[in-house]
């Protein structure tokens, strides 16, 4: 079962220090841009993932195409995609070596929550970073 306490999120919250942050965008009206602003604000190091802004910059940070293009390992992928398209980003992020996977407001796969979770990885699905960090009253790491 996904991370669904408070406790557990805060932890998760907490402990991680690198975000990969997959679907992210340069357009300010959108929740990925907002999101990584906080998360940038927090002191986490946050590197934006989507392959048609591949090598441009959002919030001074360069974009990569995909999870195999990050240059550090990966405490947290962040998924601004649709359920469906969450399960491949899950299995990168399995592949890759990730600590945890955070699936954003509205973003549910409970089959890639459970591959996650047996490989080892914390899982939060149907929530925001943004709004627990707030709601939760977790002060900036930096």
């Amino acid at each position: 079962m996904p991370l669904a306490t408070d406790e557990d999120i805060a932890d998760l919250l907490r402990d991680v220090r690198h975000i990969a942050l997959v679907g992210a965008s340069d357009r300010p009206e959108r929740a990925s841009y907002e999101v990584m602003s906080v998360l940038l604000a927090h002191g986490y190091r946050v590197t934006p993932v989507n392959p048609a802004l591949a090598g441009q910059q959002i919030h001074g940070q360069t974009v990569v195409a995909n999870l195999a293009d990050v240059p550090e390992p990966i405490d947290m992928v962040d998924i601004f995609r649709n359920s469906d398209a969450a399960g491949p980003v899950v299995d990168d992020a399995i592949h890759l070596g990730a600590k945890a996977v955070w699936m954003q407001l509205g973003v549910l796969n409970p089959a890639a929550a459970a591959r996650a979770e047996a490989a080892g990885l914390r899982v939060v699905m149907d929530h925001c970073p943004k709004i627990e960090l707030r709601r939760l009253g977790i002060a900036p790491i930096c």
